[in-house]
């Protein structure tokens, strides 16, 4: 079984919002062990590395979830509404296509996972 871990950041913006959203982000969530093993979850989500990190990114309707696989588990990095995601592009000058490519070049971007998993407590 895949464990779903959400760092400080990542659970308070979950929390935020509405119980029936929370639900849809969690179902978008729906990794399988046998995912892990092979190439569908860069067929399934968006993917940005930068050097030896990489994160995938889920679309689940408003809302964008950023997410890596560490230990065979599903480290949650920040889930963000899409209109913020939208702001920070705009802040940081990058071109609207290739958002992906966009993200994984913008060090304003890892700076904020990397904000995020600062805060991550594991038991």
């Amino acid at each position: 079984m895949i464990q779903i871990v959400f760092n400080d950041i990542s659970a308070a913006e979950l929390s935020r919002l509405p119980a029936q959203v929370q639900f849809h982000l969690l179902e978008a969530l729906d990794i399988q062990p046998a995912d892990l093993e092979d190439s569908s979850l860069a067929k399934r989500y968006g993917v940005l590395e930068r050097g030896s990190k990489k994160l995938y990114r889920c679309r689940a309707g408003d809302h964008r979830i950023y997410f890596a696989i560490v230990d065979g588990n599903v480290r949650v990095h920040r889930v963000l509404h899409k209109n913020s995601l939208q702001d920070f592009l705009y802040r940081s000058n990058l071109p609207g296509s290739g958002e992906d490519e966009a993200l994984s070049q913008s060090k304003s971007f890892w700076h904020m996972i990397d904000e995020g998993a600062k805060t991550l407590k594991m038991a």
